[in-house]
C-alpha cells in the first residue's frame, strides 16, 4: 500500500466534516435570502384596476435614443391587451417612435389615454409633436383623458418658465380635453407661476431617485407628505402623482434597495394611502424598459410591473414575494462549488502529503462558504447588470473569477504554496515562475485587482449609476485572503505594482463609505472586498522565481 495513504484518509474526515458545515452554511443562507416576504393586504378590490399607468412600448434591442426607431403596431396591441387586464388607463411621453399609434389601439381595448407630447429646445420638432398631439385629441376625445405638454422640461433646463407657459397655454387653447405639466414635485414648488397655465398639476414622485434618497419603508409616508406640501402650495388646483414607483433590481442609493420585494411593498402601502385620503396615482412603469440602463444604469431597466423579457407581471396583489424565487437553484450551485473546493484540495493534498493545521481547514471553509454563496448571486446578476458587449464581458470575467479563486486558493493553501507577485509572470524571463499553478495564482489575483480596481475607481468618480459588484468580488477576494493569511510567505520585500493597487484600493474605499452613507450595505459589503484584496496584494513577496 503506499506510503500517504494513511494520511490521505485520515485528511477526508475534516474535509468531509468542512463541506458539510459548508453546505449547511450556503443552503441555509440561501433559503433565508429566498423566503417569500409578506405584502400588506391588496390594495386594490377584486376587480378593480390601477388607475393609470406609464407606458413605453420599447423592447430589447429598441431605444428611442435612436431616431430610427419604430414600433410597430401590433407590438403595441400586444402590449395593450395585457395592460388591459391590469389598468384602466396608460400615459404616454411622445408621438414618436410609433407612439402615435397609442391612441388609436387603447380605444379598442377601452383604455384611456394620458397623452404626452415631447417638449426640448428643438423648436421644429416641438411643433411636431404639439401638431401630433392636437390632432390625437381631436381625433379620439373619448379615449385620450388629457394632453401632458412636456415631461420634466425645467428639469433638464430644455425651456425657461415663461416659456413653458406660453407653450402650455397655447395647446390648451387648441384642444377640448384637460391640459398639464409633468415634473418632479420641487420644480413646481420653484415655478409656481406655471400653475395659472395648467388644468390640473402633475408631479412626480421617485423616492429611490430623491436628493436624499429614502428608504422602502418610508417611501409610502414620504409621497403622501410631499403631496400635501404641493396641494397646500397650490389650493384650488387637483395635483396628480404623474409618476411614483420603485425599481426591483439595481444598486442601492444610502438605504433605498432596489428588490422586487420593496418594489410591491411600496406600490402596495401608496396605492392604499392614495384610496384611503383619495388622490389619484399613476405608476411608472408598465413594462421593464431596457434602453434606459444607458442613462441611469442597471436600476434604469427595472422599474415595470411587468418584466420586460417574458411580459408577465413581477408580483401579485397581496402576496408575499420572494427576491430570490430561484434560490433552491442558487444553493445547489453553492454547494456544487464548495464541494468542487475540498475535492481539489484533497487531490492536491494526496500529492503532498502532510498533517494540516485547523487554520487551514478554517480557510477552506471559509473559501467554499464565500464561493458557494456569492455564485449564484453573481449568476442571478450577469443578466441584470451587464449592457454591451463590453458589460457583458465584465460581468463573464467576474463569474469566472467568482468560481476560480475558491477552488484554485484552496489547492494553494494546502499545497503551502506563498502568492507569488505579478513580477513572476510578467517580469523578465529569468524571474518567471515555472509552477503552473504559480503562474494561475498570479494572473488569477491580477484579473481580480484589474476588475476590482475598475469598479473602485468608477464608484470614485462617476458613481452615481454605478452598480456594487459585491458577489463575485466576495467570492474571488475571500479565498486570496485566506490564503494570504495562512499559507507561508515568500522571502523578500513588497514590489510596487501590488503596493500601489493596494493603496488605491483602501483609498477608494476610505472615499465610498462615506460617500454612499453607511445605510448603504451594498457599498459596505463592496468595500470590505477592497480592504481584504488590499491585504492580500500586501502580503506578497517578490521570492525567487
Amino acid at each position: 500500500m503506499p506510503h500517504f495513504s494513511r494520511p490521505a484518509a485520515a485528511s477526508t474526515v475534516p474535509a468531509l466534516a468542512c463541506l458539510l458545515v459548508a453546505a449547511a452554511g450556503v443552503v441555509g443562507a440561501w433559503a433565508w435570502l429566498g423566503t417569500p416576504v409578506v405584502m400588506p393586504r391588496s390594495p386594490l378590490a377584486p376587480g378593480e384596476k390601477l388607475y393609470c399607468v406609464s407606458y413605453a412600448p420599447f423592447r430589447a434591442g429598441q431605444t428611442p435614443l435612436d431616431p430610427s426607431t419604430r414600433v410597430s403596431a401590433a407590438q403595441i396591441e400586444a402590449d395593450l391587451s395585457a395592460l388591459a387586464a391590469i389598468t384602466d388607463c396608460v400615459r404616454t411621453y411622445s408621438v414618436d417612435f410609433g407612439l402615435d399609434q397609442i391612441a388609436g389601439i387603447a380605444a379598442r381595448h377601452g383604455l384611456k389615454v394620458m397623452q404626452g407630447l415631447w417638449l426640448s429646445d428643438q423648436p421644429e420638432k416641438n411643433r411636431y409633436q404639439i401638431d401630433t398631439a392636437v390632432a390625437l385629441a381631436d381625433r379620439y376625445p373619448d379615449t385620450i383623458r388629457s394632453l401632458v405638454v412636456g415631461n420634466e422640461v425645467l428639469l433638464r433646463g430644455n425651456m425657461s418658465a415663461g416659456e413653458l407657459a406660453a407653450t402650455i397655454r397655447a395647446v390648451k387653447a387648441r384642444v377640448r380635453v384637460p391640459v398639464t405639466y409633468a415634473d418632479v414635485w420641487e420644480f413646481w414648488l420653484r415655478n409656481r407661476e406655471l400653475a395659472a397655465a395648467v388644468d390640473f398639476i402633475t408631479i412626480h414622485i421617485l423616492p429611490y431617485w430623491e436628493d436624499f434618497p429614502v428608504a422602502a419603508d418610508a417611501a409610502a409616508s414620504h409621497v403622501e407628505a410631499i403631496r400635501e406640501k404641493v396641494a397646500a402650495a397650490f389650493p384650488g388646483k387637483d395635483v396628480l402623482i404623474g409618476e411614483v414607483g420603485w425599481p426591483s433590481a439595481g444598486r442601492m442609493r444610502e438605504g433605498a434597495l432596489p428588490s422586487p420585494s420593496n418594489q410591491a411593498r411600496v406600490l402596495h402601502e401608496v396605492l392604499a394611502l392614495a384610496k384611503a385620503h383619495g388622490f389619484h396615482v399613476n405608476v411608472i412603469e408598465a413594462f421593464d424598459q431596457p434602453w434606459k440602463r444607458a442613462l441611469e444604469g442597471t436600476v434604469g431597466g427595472h422599474w415595470g410591473l411587468l418584466d420586460g423579457v417574458t411580459r408577465r407581471p413581477k408580483f401579485a396583489w397581496g402576496v408575499p414575494v420572494s427576491d430570490h424565487p430561484l434560490w433552491r437553484w442558487q444553493a445547489a450551485a453553492g454547494v456544487v462549488l464548495a464541494a468542487c473546493v475540498f475535492c481539489a484540495a484533497l487531490a492536491a493534498r494526496r500529492r503532498r502529503p502532510g498533517r494540516e493545521r485547523w487554520m487551514v481547514w478554517l480557510a477552506l471553509t471559509a473559501n467554499a462558504v464565500a464561493g458557494g454563496l456569492c455564485l449564484g448571486w453573481t449568476i442571478e446578476n450577469v443578466p441584470l447588470e451587464s449592457l454591451g458587449i463590453a458589460g457583458w464581458l465584465r460581468s463573464l470575467a467576474l463569474a469566472a473569477t467568482a468560481v476560480l479563486s475558491p477552488v484554485l486558493m484552496s489547492v494553494a493553501t494546502i499545497r503551502n504554496l506563498p502568492m507569488p507577485c505579478f513580477a513572476h509572470v510578467l517580469g523578465p524571463t529569468k524571474q518567471r515562475t515555472r509552477d503552473p499553478l504559480a503562474r494561475a495564482l498570479v494572473l488569477l489575483a491580477i484579473a481580480v485587482m484589474v476588475l476590482a480596481l475598475q469598479a473602485a475607481l468608477e464608484l470614485v468618480f462617476d458613481p452615481r449609476y454605478r452598480d456594487f459588484p459585491f458577489a463575485p468580488l466576495t467570492a474571488a477576494a475571500v479565498p486570496m485572503c485566506t490564503h494570504a493569511l495562512t499559507a507561508h510567505r515568500a522571502a523578500g520585500g513588497r514590489t510596487a505594482a501590488e503596493v500601489a493597487a493596494a493603496i488605491l484600493l483602501l483609498l477608494s474605499a476610505l472615499y465610498i463609505v462615506p460617500n454612499e452613507g453607511l445605510a448603504d450595505w451594498q457599498s459596505l459589503w463592496f468595500c470590505a472586498t477592497l480592504v481584504l484584496l488590499a491585504i492580500s496584494l500586501l502580503r506578497a513577496r517578490a521570492g525567487p522565481g
